[in-house]
């Protein structure tokens, strides 16, 4: 098959393959992610959506993303479900579709609060390694700490990283030139600022691959990714 579409669907068949990757905002993670999954024919988790969900779930109801034991309390009671078919995104809270509702600017300028409000992390933390453990272990998660933290043990470890200009330019494209600089400053680089107090999604960890994207179109960051996941996993 030729490398303009690669597919590792038999790839470590009948071994655990789990594919932890990290990064910044506007990296293209999660793009990347859920095709590097539809390649390996395995499940993918958008840990970022779950963090998107808490809060469209706090602000829904009324929490304080400011009181951090109300946030914590949020997240272990809210009904949360989220698809791990990469062809398939929904997400799900206490039964209402906020698949679309979670990308709102309104949640990518307030998602950081709960982020970094260590119960409500730990609590999201221990549903993603169950639902790692429920896929069958072939499975490609991508969120800020999944190399470090989720799954540390993943047989495959990446950081995908991209220069702060190419960030920003790729989550304009991705917002249809609807936000202007200073939206997207905000959204890109300060609620990294603001994550990163909790959580290093920057630099690679021991035995992380780091595949940087700044200069690669979107097919050659799925076949890095690809290369990466087999020189770890071989």
């Amino acid at each position: 098959m030729s490398s303009a579409a690669t597919d590792m669907r038999h790839y470590r068949l009948g071994k655990p393959l789990v594919v932890a990757i990290d990064g910044p905002s506007g990296s293209g993670k999660s793009s990347v992610s859920r095709e590097t999954a539809r390649r390996l024919h395995a499940a993918y988790l958008d840990t970022g959506a779950m963090y998107r969900a808490v809060t469209w779930h706090c602000l829904d109801t009324g929490v304080d993303l400011q009181e951090a034991a109300s946030v914590e309390k949020a997240s272990r009671e809210v009904d949360l479900k989220i698809s791990t078919d990469p062809d398939h995104e929904l997400v799900s809270v206490d039964g209402t579709d906020v698949t679309l509702a979670i990308r709102e600017p309104s949640i990518s300028s307030a998602v950081s609060a709960v982020a970094t409000t260590l119960g409500a992390r730990a609590e999201l933390i221990r549903r993603q390694q169950q639902i790692i453990a429920d896929s069958g272990r072939r499975i490609v998660a991508e969120g800020r700490d999944i190399t470090t933290v989720v799954a540390p043990d993943a047989e495959a470890r990446i950081l995908l990283t991209a220069s702060e200009e190419a960030r920003l330019r790729r989550r304009g494209i991705q917002l249809g030139g609807t936000q202007g600089d200073a939206q997207l400053q905000e959204q890109v680089l300060t609620r990294d600022a603001k994550d990163s107090t909790v959580v290093n999604f920057h630099e690679a960890a021991d035995g992380v691959f780091t595949v940087d994207s700044s200069d690669l179109d979107f097919e050659e960051t799925v076949e890095a990714v690809l290369a990466a996941v087999r020189s770890a996993a071989h």
